[in-house]
């Protein structure tokens, strides 16, 4: 399989942290939280958390605010086709390919919830065919992107598509929550809006640098899935987000990684590509210690957190866009994402 295109698209409203944080101080539900709470918005959103600037999916801070079931799923509902079309045009002109030649399309989410799904609404808008394989995927997280392409992997190489449109959207500002939890509130402070797309073929483009997807693994540890997930409130998704997420998802990509260099084999040395999902500052060192990794070879993806913050399952599409767009240096690739479940998984990308 070789990935022929990307694309990313976020919507319109950019907003600082110190922004979020003078509108959150004028929010209805502000009062209604502790003063220990309030500590912890002011020193993250005031802090240095490794984020600059998030795109939400809003017109005005005040109305991310507004967290009724209704308001949540109307931005969902009209933002989620929308950013993800235009992720998936900008892969196929990227790609060089008619929307009319894409075989199958497959989306990821976790925000919000439409049947039929989202490949029904984007399929309409992008011209796809009538007879194209539609599957939408939901409830994998942040790191539901490698899942999306595994599946178009397994179309592929069962000869059942030629070419395949994987996208992952994330309307994070349709799945806010504020409560006294650390991690609900932490949550609200890390997550932005996005979408990204790739391009999935079983040939090479000729046009572009060769992206081969080589091997891939995931694992799944069921006993760990209260520690990064979603529930319902009030009719709304609450995340549930624990402090051991940075030190699981360290352990999990590391295991992961060692056991892709033996099957393979290659050495550590070999690898001069890192292609990471950051779900956030600590969990981006807890990776940097765990791989025994420096600066350089976290830049892309500190410089995707601090730029858009955490856009959950897109997020190592954008990251990837940008070591392409940056002519990074070629050879093996380590492309990496976590997310609920506990779930965690792994590619080789072979780069020329």
């Amino acid at each position: 399989m070789y990935v022929n295109g990307i694309g990313t698209a976020v919507p319109p409203g950019r907003f600082t942290q110190t922004q979020c944080w003078e509108a959150l101080q004028q929010a209805p539900q502000f009062p209604q939280l502790k003063a220990r709470s309030h500590a912890l918005l002011r020193k993250v959103l005031s802090g240095e958390n490794g984020i600059a600037y998030r795109h939400l999916a809003v017109t005005n801070l005040e109305e991310a605010f507004v967290l009724t079931p209704d308001a949540m799923h109307a931005r969902f509902a009209q933002h989620a086709p929308a950013l993800a079309v235009q992720a998936a045009e900008r892969a196929l002109a990227t790609a060089r390919l008619a929307s009319t030649q894409v075989d199958a399309v497959i989306i990821s989410t976790c925000t919000g919830y439409l049947c039929p799904g989202l490949t029904s609404y984007a399929s309409e808008r992008l011209g796809l065919r009538s007879d194209v394989v539609a599957l939408d995927l939901v409830g994998q997280g942040c790191g539901a992107a490698l899942p999306n392409l595994r599946t178009a992997e397994a179309l592929l190489a069962a000869d059942r598509a030629q070419h395949v449109l994987s996208v992952c959207v994330e309307i994070c500002s349709a799945a806010f929550y504020l409560d006294d939890d650390p991690g609900v509130l932490i949550s609200a402070c890390l997550f932005g809006d996005g979408a990204g797309a790739a391009v999935l073929s079983a040939r090479p483009a000729a046009h572009a640098r060769r992206v081969q997807w080589k091997a891939s693994r995931s694992v799944l540890n069921p006993a760990e899935r209260d520690a990064l997930r979603f529930e319902q409130d009030e009719g709304m998704l609450r995340n549930i987000l624990t402090r051991q997420v940075p030190e699981l998802a360290a352990k999990h990509v590391e295991n992961l990684f060692t056991e892709m260099l033996h099957r393979h084999p290659l050495q550590r040395s070999e690898v001069t590509g890192w292609i990471l999902h950051a779900g956030g500052r600590e969990v981006l060192a807890a990776l940097q210690k765990s791989l025994g990794l420096d600066g350089t070879d976290l830049r892309l993806s500190a410089g995707v957190l601090r730029e858009f913050g955490n856009v959950s399952s897109p997020f190592v599409l954008f990251v990837l866009e940008r070591a392409l767009a940056q002519n990074a240096a070629g050879g093996w690739w380590w492309l990496s994402s976590f997310g609920a479940g506990f779930s965690c998984h792994g590619a080789l990308l072979k780069v020329d």
